[in-house]
């Protein structure tokens, strides 16, 4: 279930919805994404470093990483 800006749950139905859409977009009340308590800046270095090991790995080394993966996920 979505949470509004303030942690209560956000109206399911269509009217309750529209108003608080009304609202977000007049700056009556502010919509964020909830925190996840994680540094951005670390974030954003994660993904760097994401993307250089994928680079730096052979096409190989990468599909016997996925082939692993996939045993792993479809052997429950």
């Amino acid at each position: 279930m979505l949470k509004g800006p303030k942690g209560e749950k956000r109206p399911a139905d269509v009217i309750g919805a529209a108003v608080m859409v009304g609202k977000i977009a007049t700056g009556e009340i502010e919509d964020l994404p909830p925190d996840d308590g994680k540094d951005p800046a670390a974030k954003a270095l994660g993904k760097k470093g994401g993307a250089a090991r994928a680079a730096k790995m052979t096409p190989e080394r990468r599909a016997e990483i996925a082939k692993k993966a996939a045993k792993s996920r479809w052997s429950r």
